[in-house]
């Protein structure tokens, strides 16, 4: 699978992991010279608070366009140490 924003590849894995229709990429799978840091959370009521990353990649930003969670709750390991995108990120095989 890969995650595409802005004509760039900004994660690549054969390891993904589908929750709730989002593949879930292993965190080491994405490219740390695109990432800017975010202050946004969100909270999901299973799978815990969410962080997020911002994109900048040609110039481009795109404001907490990937999301993680830190430390998820009890049944939603699966998501842990992996990130999923949004915001315009193509996620194709």
């Amino acid at each position: 699978m890969k995650a595409v924003w802005n004509g760039e590849v900004i994660a690549e894995s054969d390891d993904t992991v589908v929750v709730e229709g989002n593949h879930y990429f292993p965190r080491a799978a994405l490219r740390e010279d695109v990432l800017e840091p975010s202050d946004h959370h969100t909270t999901c009521g299973w799978k815990g608070q969410a962080s997020y990353y911002s994109l900048s990649v040609g110039g481009q930003h795109n404001a907490d366009a990937v999301w993680y969670y830190p430390e998820p709750l009890p049944g939603a390991e699966q998501v842990a140490d992996r990130v999923a995108f949004w915001r315009g990120v193509q996620v194709t095989d």
